[in-house]
């Protein structure tokens, strides 16, 4: 009774609005009212947009009301300009000419109305913003929703806004789906999503990668470089036109299909959203964009980054909030995406932006939450809003979106809900994990890897808060680093690829341990999965768009999966085993299941052995050891069988354990666990076992 007065007592000393945090980490407790302060600067927003305006839900639809459009009515052009005196809507429809004045309320918008035809579809529209010094400035309206490149023959290098208008849209055939207990995360671009080196097409996915991400078993979609960006070797992280996709790609109702077609196989389909900065252009960006350097992102040196040449939002600004919290609603609404991937999450949660000596993060719960820590807090207040919409969008339409922030800090609550007193995020992505990989494949010879510490790395996140596992993204392709592929093979990957050719040992090395990584990442590191696309199959080529270095070729900007299709050609093994390992997780849901326990890490042997989902996992790392009947621990008595085998041979393994064999357990503890089994476990090898039911 003691007991349970003291906690009673030390409850009420704790803010109601973070109890939920604190009760899942008792280590929060002294930050409590700090945290308290963070979750009420978020609420103290809502109400603001309650009492102003309805709700956020009423502010984030501003998409509706604001930017240029048509409805029954007629078109209507709204734009945020403050520091301007005057502005005209120009364009092909009125020759250019300064003839369609707007008007300027007193919260710095200036609008226009015009009868319905006044503006043809997808011709070229500009705003014209004349400031108090009579300077007159031309720029593309910050909410457009189509930008399209100048023509070649023109002497700009400035995208052109359009006033997309079609007489047909596109109408969605299929429900969303909704998110599956584990994400399995296909994170895909589709630029560069076909063998010929070109810029692939909307409709060039849905044709032709969308049945592979189906057929692999990858149940979400990571759609990247989605928000237009003038500058195509930024990989889609210098946004120019928030609004508008990608026009290179093609139009919004290929978008559309691409995203209903997902929709009817299953498929869970999420934006990779830069909201962390912007790009620097003039001209058809936001910068500068009413003449000041402070509309829309912080002003002086503030509002640059100091190592991605972008500007940085201001997110203390109504107007800013408005225009951020709208972008997300309308990727909701009109593409139906199921949710974000938040880029940049640590870039925007500090001061320093993760960069420098502040990049250093040590884990001290003082250097995220302390009153006078180097936290972002208006940045911080902006993504619990963000949540708060997304969270509101669902309930809305009686389903669920997902967000998952990409933070390398590793911010305590910022996986935890909203209610309880976090940022809100559903999950983190697991950043330690890449890192993890490439500095064994770069330091260590294969019989010094240290499984404890591979376990500790794979295992070590915060409690109640769910993170992504990856062992390479899109990060590790990209020119000047190296895939897991390349990590393992790049010496042979051009030369002996070919099952004509003798299996070479680094190559025999390369496709075991290939496996062996991303079954270990995909069990232990997280409760959902992620791989960028070619990466399953250890795709030969790194990742790099055209530009000045490489002669504006193409060659580097694509996936070859003509080469899964190659029978002659090895990369088919790792494209099986990939897709064996994600429908093996899609019948027994490992990745969400709870139940995990390591048995063993026998650092000698090379051999961990774990139960989860379920099912018994055995890994032999070691590079020559093989063992016969070795005793793996396991819970639950019964006849185990094998449903997943890295050595199998139409996963490129050598066929040493039988493919029908059952195992039975023996009734004596062993590793802690009540029964065991004896299995023969042959080196590079990994095994997963099912009980017979």
């Amino acid at each position: 009774m003691a007991t349970d007065t003291t906690s009673g007592q030390q409850d009420n000393k704790i803010p109601t609005s973070v109890q939920g945090a604190i009760r899942d980490d008792p280590w929060l407790t002294p930050f409590a009212e700090e945290l308290a302060r963070r979750r009420a600067n978020a609420d103290q927003w809502l109400q603001k947009f309650q009492d102003a305006e309805g709700g956020i839900m009423n502010v984030a639809d501003s998409y509706k009301t604001y930017g240029l459009y048509e409805d029954s009515t007629g078109i209507h052009y709204k734009e945020w300009a403050p520091n301007a005196q005057q502005a005209f809507l120009i364009g092909d429809f009125n020759n250019w000419q300064k003839n369609h004045e707007m008007t300027k309320d007193a919260y710095g918008c200036f609008s226009i109305d015009l009868p319905s035809g006044t503006i043809p579809h997808d011709s070229r529209v500009k705003i014209l913003l004349r400031l108090p010094s009579g300077e007159e400035l031309y720029r593309l309206p910050a909410w457009i929703k189509r930008a399209t490149a100048p023509p070649k023959d023109s002497n700009s290098v400035s995208y052109e806004a359009r006033f997309w208008n079609p007489s047909e849209t596109y109408t969605f055939k299929h429900p969303r789906p909704r998110p599956h207990e584990s994400l399995r995360i296909y994170e895909a671009h589709v630029g560069i999503s076909t063998p010929e080196p070109r810029i692939g097409s909307y409709k060039d996915f849905t044709k032709n990668v969308l049945p592979r991400i189906k057929d692999l078993g990858y149940n979400t979609i990571q759609l990247m470089a989605i928000m237009e960006h003038a500058y195509y070797a930024s990989f889609g992280y210098q946004v120019t036109s928030f609004f508008a996709i990608s026009s290179r790609y093609g139009t919004p109702e290929d978008l559309k299909e691409l995203i209903d077609t997902a929709h009817s196989m299953g498929i869970v389909v999420l934006l990779d959203v830069v909201h962390s900065h912007a790009s620097k252009n003039v001209d058809d960006g936001l910068n500068n964009f009413d003449g000041t350097d402070w509309q829309y992102f912080h002003s002086g040196g503030k509002g640059n980054h100091p190592l991605w040449d972008s500007k940085l939002f201001n997110y203390g600004k109504y107007e800013v909030l408005r225009f951020l919290l709208s972008n997300l609603k309308f990727y909701l609404d009109v593409y139906k995406f199921d949710g974000f991937r938040f880029d940049g999450v640590t870039s925007m949660l500090y001061l320093h932006h993760g960069v420098g000596a502040g990049g250093a993060f040590s884990g001290d719960y003082n250097e995220y939450l302390h009153e006078n820590s180097a936290v972002d807090k208006e940045a911080l207040t902006y993504l619990m809003l963000a949540n708060d919409l997304i969270s509101e969008c669902a309930k809305k339409e009686s389903t669920q979106f997902t967000s998952i922030a990409e933070d390398v800090s590793g911010m305590p609550t910022l996986g935890v809900s909203r209610a309880d007193g976090g940022v809100g995020f559903d999950y983190r992505l697991a950043m330690a994990l890449p890192d993890m990989w490439i500095k064994i494949l770069k330091e260590k010879k294969d019989e010094e890897w240290d499984i404890s510490n591979i376990v500790h790395t794979l295992t070590n996140r915060r409690y109640a808060e769910k993170a992504i596992g990856y062992c390479e993204s899109h990060d590790q392709a990209l020119v000047g680093d190296k895939t897991l592929a390349f990590w393992l093979m790049d010496a042979e990957m051009y030369t002996n690829m070919s099952t004509l050719s003798p299996l070479t040992p680094v190559i025999d090395r390369g496709i075991a341990l290939h496996k062996i990584i991303r079954l270990l990442t995909h069990t232990l590191g997280g409760e959902g999965y992620l791989n960028f696309e070619g990466n399953e199959f250890g795709h030969p080529e790194w990742l790099d768009f055209p530009n000045a270095n490489n002669g504006d070729s193409y060659h580097y900007a694509r996936r070859q999966f003509n080469l899964i299709d190659d029978e002659l050609l090895r990369y088919k093994f790792l494209y099986q085993f990939d897709k064996a390992m994600q429908l093996t997780e899609s019948k027994y849901g490992w990745l969400h299941k709870k139940d995990q326990y390591i048995s063993l890490k026998h650092e000698s042997d090379k051999v961990l052995v774990f139960e989860k989902g379920g099912l018994l996992f055995i890994f032999n790392i070691h590079p020559t050891n093989s063992y016969t009947d070795y005793r793996c621990g396991v819970d639950v008595p019964g006849t185990y069988k094998i449903v997943l085998n890295s050595d199998a041979p139409e996963f490129g393994g050598h066929d040493r354990v039988a493919k029908d064999q059952e195992f039975f357990t023996t009734d004596l503890p062993w590793n802690n666990r009540a029964n065991y089994v004896q299995v023969y476990i042959p080196n590079r090898t990994a095994l997963v076992l099912a009980r017979v039911e």
